[in-house]
């Protein structure tokens, strides 16, 4: 099964260590993980927030479940994620 890893990365310095965290345990379970957290390495550095979601959405497309990172109700990408799965009839992980 294919899971994508929702939470906050805008604002969160430890955000690369949460998302790596949580791959480390999906991985461990038998998931097929999805981390869009190392988007940046291919995003311009001027990118906008809706430009990272335009990616997200699609990744999210790809997987049958969504894991949630505490924490993600503090994040506006985390909840379009959250809705979007919801939407979706994605399974939701937390």
């Amino acid at each position: 099964m294919r899971v994508y890893i929702s939470g906050a990365i805008t604002n969160d310095p430890n955000y690369l260590y949460n998302f790596e965290k949580a791959v480390e345990a999906l991985t461990n379970d038998g998931y097929v993980v999805i981390n869009p957290a190392h988007l940046y390495a291919v995003m311009p550095d001027d990118a906008r927030h809706s430009e990272y979601m335009s990616i997200c959405l699609p990744l999210l497309d790809l997987a049958d479940a969504i894991h949630m990172i505490p924490g993600w109700e503090k994040s506006q990408g985390a909840c379009i994620e959250y809705g979007y799965a919801l939407a979706k009839d994605k399974i939701i992980l937390q």
